[in-house]
């Protein structure tokens, strides 16, 4: 057996989801203020549908890398997780989560492409060996405690189906009741961080805070230097920190650089939420000789290429 009485089972795998229908971006929805306590409601129903409990399996992070929405699980008990599995294998968890995001978001239709991986596996190939993919799904530990805004939405979401139960207009409305924590690109304009201005070449900008656009931008022309600004960006981010850059390596190596760099980004704009600013970026930037692409993320040219 894998497991005995000390320690307890424990595995992580992620669960990736793309929206088929072109008029729902899970990732989009997800960054938005208002859609992402509806997001997180289905998803924590579907999971819970899954196995068969509430509490079979935790969510620990949820990525937005469009257009996919991935959700970091985590396993503490090996029956409930072969109950994941099956759920997963004869596709009732694909069509509890369509249930509940339609529901969550008032929608006539929410159609899935679901899948399921454990580090470099992809367990969608080996569902029918059942215990292969617990293997796998055990050899990958859970790297981290849930996230701050995961807890917060637990905790909101708790107190909303308390509120339900006690009184019975259940509605899709509902969701706005939610209160939504910081958002992976917090809005520019607001709350900045004690440094309003910085400087570069000279020139005063505004400290905004990292957009979709600036991480796009940066992913698209960082190239093989990604690494070298995340060891720069780690110094002052405790989620860039050993091994988690050779991590992200790894595990998007398959996908090539552009990916790479995305999740890096990705990993320290959701841990330092309105730290994330642009004069960081710009300063990791310049240490490692990539002034150009700096240069293009404050608008002083046009997209050039950058090494």
């Amino acid at each position: 057996k894998m497991a005995g009485s000390s320690p307890p089972w424990t595995g992580s795998a992620y669960l990736f989801l793309q929206s088929t229908c072109k008029t729902i971006a899970l990732p989009s929805l997800y960054e938005s203020s208002q859609k992402k306590p509806c997001v997180f409601k289905a998803l924590k129903l579907a999971l819970a549908d899954s196995t068969g409990n509430v509490n079979g399996v935790d969510m620990l992070k949820v990525h937005c890398s469009h257009p996919h929405l991935i959700v970091q699980l985590r396993f503490c008990r090996q029956e409930n997780c072969r109950r994941f599995l099956r759920s997963y294998r004869e596709g009732a968890l694909q069509k509890s989560l369509q249930s509940h995001l339609q529901l969550s978001l008032a929608t006539t239709m929410a159609p899935l492409e679901v899948e399921l991986k454990a580090g470099s596996e992809h367990l969608d190939e080996m569902l029918k060996d059942e215990d292969r993919c617990l293997e796998c799904i055990y050899r990958e530990k859970p790297d981290r405690l849930p996230d701050e805004e995961i807890t917060e939405l637990e905790e909101c979401l708790k107190s909303l189906m308390l509120h339900q139960s006690t009184n019975n207009n259940v509605a899709g409305k509902d969701c706005s009741s939610l209160k939504s924590p910081s958002q992976p690109y917090p809005p520019q304009g607001s709350s900045l961080p004690p440094q309003l201005t910085f400087i570069f070449q000279g020139q005063q900008f505004d400290n905004r805070t990292i957009t979709p656009d600036d991480h796009q931008k940066f992913a698209k022309s960082v190239s093989k230097k990604w690494k070298q600004v995340g060891r720069s960006l780690q110094r002052s981010c405790r989620a860039l920190r050993d091994p988690a850059i050779d991590t992200v390596a790894l595990e998007y190596e398959r996908e090539g650089l552009y990916e790479q760099a995305y999740q890096m980004l990705l990993r320290f704009i959701q841990s330092e939420g309105k730290r994330a600013t642009i004069a960081r970026l710009i300063t990791a930037l310049e240490e490692n000789g990539l002034v150009s692409l700096a240069e293009e993320l404050l608008g002083l040219h046009s997209s050039e290429e950058c090494s």
